[in-house]
């Protein structure tokens, strides 16, 4: 890509990565008022729904093609229905906000190994010890909050961020071939069978108290994290490249810190942005010695 295309491309993401940000503050709110199961399929069944008017309207394609299915398949598992549950639970079983950002602060880490591993690069070892120290600061902040071990939370939210890395991966990997909005929206498609009728049941299986707040939240993680926020992410990598591009998720946690404070008044100590920090500047070498 010309340099102008990816500085675009940079910026796109970024645009996505803004909007991602959001993500936890309205799912915490989207809680209060709906069961973390119903929040989780809901927000894909109400994106796929969306998805489809897009697709139909453009006259694309509904589903994926077979050469691309198995990718779609990855993308679905990883960001339409995995990262949502898992850390919707997450935050259900206690984590704060802030904490869920400072734990998927590896995430632009996880994203570029699974794409290493995915396409046969071979990284520098500073790439390599970058990650290390990045998932030992993360271990260790983790430590210091249970005393002793990880909890269940901080298990879930590290499957979280294998999820979205996985996701991230394949859907920038097919954004090169097709426009990212068609990539998301053919991937959420393919997951109706699923997120509807699992929706349908929870919703009339479930405590629902769609107050104001609860409502506004669900709007949010269904319109914007499950739909729009992917249509200039997926884009931003594939103009931008998964490398350099993925670098605006560097800014992810501390966005989440700001939102988690302005929206939710949550307070947190210098060492939760200490461990940010932290795993911000590793997270950075990652992608500087990848390149």
């Amino acid at each position: 890509m010309p340099p102008r295309e990816r500085r675009r491309g940079t910026a796109l993401a970024l645009l996505g990565v803004l909007a991602f940000s959001g993500s936890f503050p309205a799912t915490v709110h989207a809680m209060r008022g709906f069961d973390p199961w119903l929040v989780a399929t809901g927000r894909a069944a109400v994106a796929g729904a969306l998805a489809l008017i897009c697709l139909v309207v453009a006259r694309r394609p509904l589903l994926p093609s077979r050469r691309d299915l198995s990718a779609h398949v990855l993308i679905a598992l990883g960001v339409v229905l995995g990262f949502p549950a898992l850390s919707g639970l997450a935050l259900d079983l206690g984590a704060s906000t802030s904490h869920a950002a400072v734990v998927t602060g590896l995430l632009p880490a996880a994203t570029a190994v699974y794409a290493v591993l995915r396409t046969g690069e071979r990284p520098r070892p500073l790439f390599w010890a970058a990650c290390t120290a990045g998932a030992l600061a993360i271990t260790a902040f983790t430590l210091t909050r249970q005393q002793s071990h990880a909890s269940w939370p901080d298990l879930l939210l590290l499957g979280a961020l294998l999820s979205a890395a996985v996701g991230y991966t394949e859907g920038g990997r097919l954004s090169r071939r097709a426009p990212g909005w068609q990539v998301i929206s053919q991937t959420l498609v393919l997951s109706l069978p699923v997120s509807i009728p699992v929706t349908a049941v929870l919703a009339l299986t479930t405590p629902v108290a769609p107050t104001p707040e609860a409502v506004a939240g669900f709007a949010y993680v269904s319109v914007i994290s499950m739909f729009l926020a992917f249509v200039p992410w997926y884009a931003g990598l594939a103009m931008g490249g998964i490398a350099r591009a993925g670098q605006t998720q560097l800014v992810q946690p501390l966005l989440v810190l700001v939102w988690a404070w302005f929206l939710m008044g949550e307070r947190f100590d210098p060492v939760t942005v200490a461990a940010a920090l932290a795993v911000l500047v590793c997270v950075a070498v990652t992608q500087r010695a990848r390149t």
